[in-house]
């Protein structure tokens, strides 16, 4: 079904895209977050159009969606494929200058700063690529596999099935959006123009990973207010809020319940940032488990903490915000069982050990399952994410590209 002489042309446009400047902004109000990610996604408009797909569009919000249309009188479900084109504001993205590697097994220094470097010992994972080549950025800044590998993954594998009208398929939704680094990627998104029944986002690591499980998330916001006093005359009549505020960091548990502390399937409350004066001092917090009932114990424990700390304060009060963010895309894939056992058996027919992981984290995917679209998470191969190490094999995003077509075929195979 899938011609291995086929010239995959996935190399070829993740290294034109990853010198596209799309880094998103986290300070932002606007959106998308930075205006610079239009420069991406409009040529994602034009190559979708030379590719034939004739209803490819940029809504104001800077979506692209495109359709390859079915080839088949089947009923088949709407399948979309979904990648981000920002890059993380952790790393500059900016003038990035990808690298061509052929690995031979040793340390690999990146010209544009030597203490950068990549080898075996540091990603063990590169055993697997002593004699293929992989890519790398300069040194200077992050390469940005995560996600334009996944856009450049679904671009290649559009373009394998036009070229290869024999392969049967549905209606493929293809979808890219902007902001996902920054929390906001389906933000503005509209689901009746999306019209997809299942979807898929590329936006994963190691070749044969599939992830159908999140953490649930909520943001926690603790706003102390104290009292406030001219710091000359201030004896018996301050009230410091930032000191309050630090006592209550001080309380959290220091051997447990952190992201520095927990692993695999634990949970975490984690503080992120703390502003504000001696009279209102602001602490944010993200709260993270994978099971969502778990999320109010967190709250009611980092209350707790609040409330005993502030006993010590009388004079002193405080608000406790909690926000839902985003919760565990697999309470609706447990409900759909064809999207995980499709994508499994996509995978085992590209000849890959199927690894079906959790992320300690959360995807577009988690946002989507929640609005109608039940979507897990497919490999792209890329490795070292937001930092100036990132790098990713060639040969696993053709893996990805092969999958997808795969699983394009199998919704076909499986419909009537």
């Amino acid at each position: 079904m899938f011609h291995n002489d086929y010239a995959f042309t996935v190399t070829e446009r993740f290294l034109r895209y990853v010198q596209i400047y799309t880094q998103s902004n986290p300070n932002s109000t606007t959106f998308p977050s930075s205006t610079n990610q239009f420069t991406m996604l409009r040529l994602l408009v034009e190559e979708l159009k030379e590719m034939g797909i004739e209803d490819a569009e940029m809504d104001q919000y800077g979506y692209v969606f495109g359709t390859l249309k079915s080839n088949t009188t089947k009923n088949i479900p709407v399948i979309c494929f979904c990648s981000h084109v920002d890059t993380a504001p952790d790393c500059s993205g900016e003038n990035v200058k990808p690298i061509v590697h052929h690995y031979k097994g040793d340390t690999i220094f990146l010209p544009d700063d030597p203490t950068q470097l990549l080898n075996t010992d540091i990603y063990p994972y590169l055993h697997n690529f002593i004699g293929e080549k992989i890519i790398t950025a300069s040194g200077n800044t992050l390469l940005g596999a995560d996600d334009k590998s996944g856009v450049a993954i679904i671009m290649d594998a559009v373009n394998y099935l036009i070229q290869h009208p024999e392969v049967e398929h549905g209606d493929i939704r293809i979808l890219f959006t902007p902001d996902e680094e920054v929390g906001r990627g389906t933000e503005k998104l509209n689901m009746q123009k999306l019209n997809a029944t299942y979807g898929y986002t590329l936006d994963g690591g190691e070749a044969g990973y599939i992830e159908d499980e999140t953490f649930s998330a909520d943001s926690v916001e603790v706003i102390v207010h104290g009292v406030s006093a001219h710091p000359g005359y201030a004896k018996d009549k301050l009230v410091n809020a930032t000191k309050i505020a630090g006592e209550i960091l001080a309380n959290l548990p220091t051997t447990s319940w952190s992201p520095e502390t927990t692993e695999k399937r634990q949970g975490f409350v984690h503080p992120v940032a703390v502003s504000g004066i001696a009279e209102k001092t602001s602490i944010k917090f993200i709260v993270r488990d994978f099971k969502t009932s778990k999320l109010k114990e967190h709250e009611d424990k980092l209350r707790k903490i609040v409330e005993d700390t502030l006993h010590h304060h009388p004079e002193a009060r405080f608000e406790f915000i909690v926000k839902e963010q985003y919760r565990n895309m697999k309470e609706v894939l447990d409900k759909h069982p064809q999207v995980m056992q499709y994508a499994i058996q996509a995978i085992k027919e590209a000849g890959m050990e199927v690894k079906n992981e959790c992320i300690r984290g959360g995807t577009d995917g988690s946002r989507l399952s929640f609005m109608g679209l039940p979507c897990p998470n497919i490999f792209t191969g890329m490795q070292g994410i937001h930092s100036k190490t990132e790098w990713i094999g060639i040969k696993d995003m053709q893996k990805a590209v092969e999958t997808v077509v795969r699983l394009s075929n199998i919704w076909a195979l499986n419909s009537k």
